[in-house]
């Protein structure tokens, strides 16, 4: 990380995961245990949770983000959920192109921006996803794949609108697997994310930009993967379901 170009941004996705109750239960431990975070800190829950997630974090420093959006505005799309109804409750981010989305309902790099471009024109903060799967890392294609990726997704987006994206590098074999990117290996994609953008941009827009690791990062290998230059936090998955595990988390980007 470095906290004096970028923030560092500790952000949970619970997939689909919690009942009202227990989306209840675990929001109000988690407050007290990451009330003084001197990183930002983001729950990321299903549909059915996102009001009492707004309700229950009010006043408090967690900010409240969504698993997805539609990419219009309205219309007969039933099942869906479009940006402006996200921002009209008053969430604040929204991850967009998770590899479960992209392997389970037929996402694309360009459905992924389309949805992007919605996002931010709504006034959300897109967590945008990036990642390969283990056959293209064994196939050393990883770099074309993630700057394909990259640069599809952010079509569209000025520099200035750049500012309301995160990019979450998730290798697809590391998720939800129990195997982990070394540290060395997230930093290295982490930074060529980072090359990426300042050759779509320049190089202080990519300096500014919040680059987190998404590959099952949790309470033991996050302080070694926060102290990478180019990791500024992460994308996490089951670890953000138990308060503890997720506050040590936070608690190492706190002191990285």
């Amino acid at each position: 990380m470095n906290k004096t170009l970028r923030e560092a941004i500790i952000a949970g996705n619970w997939k689909m995961n919690k009942t009202r109750p227990e989306a209840k239960s675990l929001i109000e431990e988690l407050k007290p245990m990451v009330a003084n975070a001197n990183c930002g800190v983001v729950i990321c829950v299903p549909f059915t949770n996102l009001e009492t997630a707004l309700q229950l974090t009010q006043g408090s420093n967690i900010k409240v983000g969504a698993e997805n959006c539609h990419f219009e505005k309205s219309g007969a799309f039933t099942g869906e959920i479009s940006a402006d109804m996200l921002a009209e409750m008053g969430v604040e981010y929204v991850v967009i192109g998770h590899s479960e989305r992209r392997q389970y309902f037929g996402e694309t790099d360009e459905t992924v921006n389309k949805r992007t471009r919605a996002a931010i024109e709504a006034g959300l903060k897109v967590i945008l996803c990036v990642g390969e799967m283990l056959e293209d890392r064994e196939n050393n294609i990883t770099e074309e794949l993630i700057s394909m990726q990259t640069k599809i997704a952010l079509k569209g987006v000025t520099r200035d609108e750049l500012k309301n994206v995160i990019i979450a590098y998730e290798p697809v074999w590391a998720i939800g697997t129990g195997k982990t990117a070394t540290a060395d290996q997230a930093a290295e994609v982490c930074g060529f994310i980072r090359e990426t953008i300042a050759k779509i941009y320049d190089q202080e827009a990519a300096n500014g930009m919040t680059i987190q690791y998404g590959g099952s990062m949790n309470a033991k290998n996050a302080a070694e993967l926060l102290s990478k230059e180019d990791v500024d936090g992460g994308l996490i998955g089951g670890a953000s379901l138990k308060a503890p595990d997720f506050t040590a988390i936070v608690n190492a980007a706190n002191e990285g």
